[in-house]
């Protein structure tokens, strides 16, 4: 299969051009820095310098493909002007390239479960249900979903929720850090119900997708089906690492105060950020879950890692690699 990847560079991206690559794929991706894409050359991917706002370099990088997959999105940004530039009208850029050049390729969008919204507890979100977003990153992302459906492309949207595992410098890596304190500040009480996915296991799904006929036109939430609480996540990441983590809840009105200071800070000195108080729209919901069983019943994909597997590999490799 010949594939275009976006996002290439980064976490999810690294992942599922690891992924295309050994099953034989011809991977091109389309990246910002040469330098920090070295790696894929040296790989054999083909490499299109540029962004989603690039005409001639999304036309170029378009061409001749079977599959596209755009993982490339904005998760931080100063306001939604910022996210909507990106994740819907750099989709819509990049549509526009692969409608040209590539019409018959497989469209794959990385959406998020954030594009939906919040679940209720004990009841995962079903991909029918009504979208509801609650942050600028969850309605930008659900905007890019409006243009790939509008599209007239075969496209298939996967929404994974919270992504952990090896190449995550950010959220999974923060929490083993913390726990090490043992008092860990928890938004909420600790019984948000939350879907996770393994990397791997996100990026084995996405190919999936790509490959089977019955996807077409539908979205799917790609998650592991265990549902767990963000107490047991912080518990089992403490039991992980040998030692019991002691939870400090935050009430929302200091969450939302702490936040409104750093995204305050990060204005101030031009810089993007998710810290902003429209993330406590996020944080204080009783759930954010999402049902697979309609991605798996379709295209045969089955998650490897639940939670306590995927965190003991995810801890394994930030011992390996000097980072814990």
């Amino acid at each position: 299969m010949k594939a275009l990847v976006t996002g290439g560079t980064g976490f999810v991206g690294s992942h599922l051009i690891d992924r295309l690559i050994a099953a034989g794929d011809e991977v091109t991706a389309l990246v910002r820095s040469p330098a920090k894409a070295a790696g894929l050359r040296e790989r054999g991917v083909r490499l299109v310098l540029g962004d989603l706002h690039d005409t001639a370099a999304l036309l170029q990088a378009a061409a001749g493909q079977e599959a596209v997959f755009h993982v490339a999105a904005l998760v931080g940004a100063r306001d939604e002007a910022e996210y909507q530039r990106a994740n819907r009208d750099g989709t819509a850029n990049l549509v526009q390239a692969v409608e040209a050049r590539s019409p018959g390729a497989r469209f794959v969008l990385v959406s998020s479960l954030a594009a939906v919204g919040p679940s209720e507890r004990g009841s995962p979100r079903g991909a029918d249900a009504p979208a509801a977003p609650v942050t600028m990153y969850g309605r930008s992302k659900l905007a890019s979903e409006a243009v790939v459906r509008a599209s007239r492309l075969a496209w298939v949207i996967a929404r994974p929720p919270a992504v952990y595992g090896p190449r995550d410098r950010d959220n999974f890596l923060a929490l083993f850090r913390l726990a090490r304190y043992r008092l860990c500040p928890i938004f909420g009480d600790g019984t948000q119900e939350l879907s996770l996915v393994y990397v791997t296991d996100l990026a084995a799904g996405l190919r999936h997708a790509a490959l089977s006929e019955a996807a077409a036109g539908q979205a799917f939430f790609l998650n592991h089906p265990e549902v767990v609480t963000s107490g047991q996540l912080l518990r089992e990441i403490g039991q992980i690492i040998g030692t019991r983590v002691r939870l400090v809840p935050l009430p929302r009105l200091v969450a939302v105060t702490a936040l409104g200071i750093a995204g305050g800070v990060a204005g101030l000195l031009n810089r993007k950020t998710i810290l902003h108080p429209d993330k406590a729209h996020e944080f204080y919901q009783p759930a954010w879950s999402g049902d697979p069983q309609p991605l798996i019943r379709t295209t045969g994909w089955t998650p490897e890692f639940d939670m306590a597997r995927g965190l003991r590999a995810a801890h394994g490799w930030y011992r390996e690699q000097g980072w814990l």
